[in-house]
């Protein structure tokens, strides 16, 4: 069989805009999350507030754009795989 008669999806394209949407939602997640773990680091220095909270919430939001990333490609296989 030759490579172009394989039958797998093609791939979803990424665009200027599904780029910038998964630019925002990650941000705003970033700031959400800063904003629950900033509460509970425990320190009164501003400082290590603010550094261990952007911490924390970089990692949270590193999981959470793979996670946004998995579902783009899964929901892409599924509609392709519907038509």
């Amino acid at each position: 069989m030759a490579p172009s008669e394989t039958s797998e999806p093609k791939l979803v394209p990424v665009t200027p805009l599904r780029v910038a949407v998964d630019l925002v939602l990650t941000i705003v997640f970033f700031i959400y999350m800063y904003t629950v773990v900033s509460t509970h680091v425990p320190s009164t220095d501003p400082k290590m507030i603010l550094l261990w909270g952007a911490y924390t919430s970089a990692c949270i939001t590193g999981v959470f754009w793979l996670a946004l990333q998995m579902f783009r490609v899964t929901l892409a296989a599924q509609l392709a795989k519907r038509k």
